[in-house]
């Protein structure tokens, strides 16, 4: 029956299975646990994004951390711009387009100074690696409007003079030389008052949770299918052993050497002679060259060729 899946090919054939279907539960979880990040990205923009901006007083301990579940948090904040200070983070993209971020140091009414981005900038055209012009910010004491969001790791790469490689705060802090909230920062959506031009406003996070989902599912059936292919070719292995056993019975009824499964195969596989065109094929060429090396060679030197007739 199956007592030859406890050889040693056999083993080893059902080895190299199960670390494919290992491998291919671990995609699965993988996805798994990124549609799950997703997922979870989705919910605190639909908790938080459109909701009533809290005050600063509200919302203080979140510029020193922000929890995963306050991100987007709306705070309405009163004070002013440290336009000097201005800056620019380089390789943004917005809506499929490279470009800028501008950051802004701002001084609340509180005291605490905390960035805000303002919003993005395009590639100029007048000068490489930078925006053409940068819009000021509102001067004198401004309400804005802001969702907060974590600051960004530091990039192991350089930025000109003026510019930053990333929103990474600390980094920020450093650059500036005075001390700024670094738990997060504000994404502006609303001034007042509201300057002549802006920055163009970042746009909404995506909701759409992505195939991750399907993908996992689809590991899955993978790592259920190569079982599936083992056993298939199993039972063809169970069907070819009757098949040869039956044989081996059959020749020694017959007094004749056995012809099994894969040899009986070939043996009986009938020659291809010509060609679709009428010529004749290489095989049949072959066997009319030996044919007649055979019919020329002298009787002393005639030797049996291998696969003649």
């Amino acid at each position: 029956m199956y007592r030859f899946l406890a050889s040693t090919r056999w083993i080893g054939w059902l080895l190299l299975v199960s670390l494919f279907a290992v491998v291919f539960a671990f995609l699965g979880h993988w996805q798994m646990d990124r549609r799950e990040g997703v997922l979870t990205e989705i919910s605190h923009v639909k908790q938080n994004y459109d909701a009533r901006p809290v005050s600063f007083d509200e919302a203080a301990g979140l510029f020193e951390a922000l929890p995963q579940e306050a991100k987007w948090t709306p705070v309405a904040l009163h004070g002013t711009y440290l336009s000097d200070d201005t800056t620019i983070v380089r390789n943004r993209i917005s809506g499929s387009r490279p470009g800028y971020e501008v950051l802004v140091p701002f001084r609340t009414k509180e005291g605490t100074i905390v960035i805000i981005n303002r919003g993005f900038l395009p590639i100029g055209n007048d000068s490489a690696g930078k925006p053409d012009a940068v819009p000021a910010p509102p001067s004198g004491t401004v309400e804005v409007d802001v969702r907060l969001k974590g600051g960004e790791p530091t990039l192991d790469r350089g930025a000109p003079q003026g510019q930053l490689a990333s929103i990474d705060l600390p980094a920020y802090e450093k650059l500036l030389g005075y001390d700024v909230a670094t738990g997060s920062y504000g994404l502006m959506f609303a001034e007042d008052p509201a300057p002549s031009s802006a920055p163009t406003q970042l746009i909404r996070p995506d909701e759409d949770e992505g195939p991750h989902l399907s993908y996992s599912f689809q590991w899955y059936a993978f790592g259920v299918l190569v079982f599936v292919g083992f056993g298939y070719a199993a039972k063809q292995q169970k069907r070819i052993n009757k098949e040869d056993k039956e044989e081996r019975a059959a020749a020694a009824l017959r007094g004749e050497e056995p012809v099994l499964h894969q040899a009986h195969r070939l043996r009986n596989r009938p020659k291809k002679l010509v060609r679709r065109d009428g010529s004749p094929t290489d095989e049949a060429t072959e066997d009319a060259y030996l044919d007649e090396l055979e019919r020329k060679a002298p009787d002393n030197l005639k030797v049996e060729v291998p696969g003649s007739n």
